[in-house]
């Protein structure tokens, strides 16, 4: 799977370029310029592009308070609890963390930087092999080895070299790049919440995808953007319409579900084929329709 941040918008975690922007707010009312229209163009006139570091640089005095102003961001405060936002994993972690508890899921790319999705799978009693650097890459077990792998594509929000800013996002590191070479190569795709817009490096990264053994399915919610529908050619994907993360999700996981029921008892009795399919009909909602479609049968 390839996930970007629709995954968390439920949850009230805020994309990475709104994190920029309201640390370049905070820094402009720091410096008594509370009522900007352009915050950004603000910013660039006066200290350049806009990047974590710097911006952590001006708004707090050693990197742990860095870490510690943007866990505000991820993890919530009594104003979030009061306001409903929790800021835990959504029906969409909680419905991918079942596919891999299953074994159909085992290797995750996202471009987000929160735990949501770590939280969800270790609530299915699994440790996912987290891959947020370089560094961590080298020192990690082979993928092949691992029953979940997930690869935090722009980092983690407890390290503060965490990548947003276009020219961060411009290039990955060579290792990092055979390393996608390889993923993108050996399994199929699932994309989702990613609107392929803003990581060029990423972009990068699947137009060297040459071959398509494995199926690739790119989720879409509203209207694709001009760089998706480039990459959706390239990759032969099959664009799938959503209502949303949560939603598309929750069905495949029950529907993965109730399959993994059919194959489980075999021969099956009629009365118990009856019960399972009411099961996979209920359960994903087919047609808009409850299981009472079997009530004549």
């Amino acid at each position: 799977m390839l996930l970007g941040s629709g995954i968390s918008r439920s949850a009230g975690i805020p994309t990475g370029w709104e994190v920029v922007l309201d640390l370049i707010k905070k820094v402009a009312q720091i410096e008594g310029e509370s009522s900007l229209t352009d915050p950004e163009k603000w910013y660039i006139e006066k200290y350049g592009e806009p990047d974590y570091a710097k911006l952590l640089d001006i708004l707090a005095n050693t990197p742990a308070e860095g870490a510690r102003l943007l866990r505000q961001y991820f993890e919530p405060d009594q104003h979030d609890l009061e306001e409903g936002l929790n800021k835990v994993p959504t029906q969409a972690h909680r419905s991918i963390a079942k596919l891999v508890k299953y074994g159909y899921v085992r290797m995750i790319l996202t471009t987000n930087f929160d735990r949501l999705l770590e939280k969800a799978i270790e609530g299915e009693g699994i440790t996912p092999v987290v891959i947020s650097t370089d560094d961590s890459m080298e020192g990690a077990m082979p993928y092949i080895h691992n029953q979940c792998t997930i690869v935090k594509l722009h980092g983690d929000y407890m390290d503060t070299r965490i990548k947003n800013t276009p020219e961060e996002l411009a290039n990955y590191s060579e290792a990092l790049n055979k390393y996608l070479d390889r993923i993108f190569d050996e399994f199929g795709l699932i994309i989702c919440g990613w609107s392929a817009e803003w990581d060029e490096a990423l972009r990068k990264a699947l137009y060297r995808r040459k071959n398509r053994r494995f199926s690739t399915y790119w989720t879409v919610r509203g209207k694709m953007g001009n760089e998706a529908t480039r990459l959706v050619t390239h990759l032969k994907a099959e664009k799938m319409s959503i209502i949303g993360a949560d939603e598309f999700f929750s069905t495949l996981s029950n529907n993965v579900e109730a399959l993994t029921d059919f194959g489980a008892s075999h021969p099956l009795s009629t009365d118990l084929a009856v019960a399972k399919v009411k099961k996979y009909v209920s359960s994903s909602n087919c047609m808009g329709k409850s299981s009472n479609v079997f009530s004549t049968t």
